[in-house]
């Protein structure tokens, strides 16, 4: 009995900290990268509409929360997701202190023209990619911590209400009123009340945002699904049945 309670616990710690891994770094990522705005239409040539570049990865933020909920419940998504919000803080907090560094002079020399021979100040661009991003940061942290309580309290209520059946169901209905939340709050707080946008710009993109993480959402789901084929005989059936009520009960981790 003790070697098979001790393999289990360490599979458990282990697939913990590989998907707690991969949602951390895709939130963190995709929170640096939120800065840029890009036009799907220039891009697809035929599909209108704007959306922010951190959005482009953000649906592996959500299948990721739905799988460490899978197995690991509502306590699991919370633990990593408060977690991932004191690290983005941290980052972008180092990020801060970087703007304020005195620029040397070599590097705004060899810098000082684009490839097209026209003036460039480098220090400039740094200051207001990374800075604009502090207004995102704050509205990010808001919609996060919301978006994932909403994500993880639905998620487990579908799974009640369905006896643990409809793996798609409970994954794909928690992501859709989530990320509706999460769509609108973060730019909202980051371009209306921190920037310059006007509300029409912000209902415009979020607008497309959460379409195109509704989209996603729907599209990934056999991801779901082979995620679970593969941890469920990396865990075996025993464990994973075990894993699975611990989820229910949030008694996992």
């Amino acid at each position: 009995m003790g070697p098979r309670i001790s393999s289990f616990a360490h599979k458990k710690q282990q697939l913990y900290l590989v998907l707690s891994s991969i949602f951390l770094v895709n939130a963190l990522l995709a929170e640096i990268i939120g800065v840029k705005i890009f036009s799907v239409a220039k891009l697809t040539g035929f599909l209108p509409g704007d959306l922010t570049a951190g959005v482009l990865i953000w649906p592996v933020v959500f299948v990721t929360t739905d799988i460490i909920n899978e197995y690991f419940g509502k306590e699991g998504v919370l633990r990593v997701s408060y977690l991932t919000m004191g690290l983005i803080l941290f980052a972008f907090g180092v990020i801060y202190l970087t703007t304020k560094l005195p620029p040397a002079d070599f590097w705004l020399d060899v810098n000082k023209a684009d490839p097209r021979g026209r003036p460039f100040n480098i220090d400039f661009a740094y200051q207001s990619i990374f800075r604009q991003g502090l207004g995102i940061i704050i509205g990010s942290i808001v919609a996060f911590i919301i978006g994932q309580l909403l994500d993880a309290s639905i998620f487990q209520a579908i799974r009640r209400a369905t006896g643990g059946r409809y793996v798609w169901l409970r994954a794909t209905g928690s992501t859709l009123v989530s990320q509706l939340v999460d769509s609108f709050v973060v730019l909202y707080v980051a371009f209306y009340v921190f920037g310059n946008w006007s509300l029409t710009q912000v209902v415009s993109v979020a607008n497309f945002n959460y379409w195109y993480k509704f989209a996603a959402a729907i599209l990934l789901t056999p991801v779901l699904y082979i995620a679970h084929y593969f941890i469920d005989r990396y865990l075996g059936p025993a464990d994973t049945l075990e894993l699975q009520y611990e989820a229910v009960t949030d008694d996992s981790v």
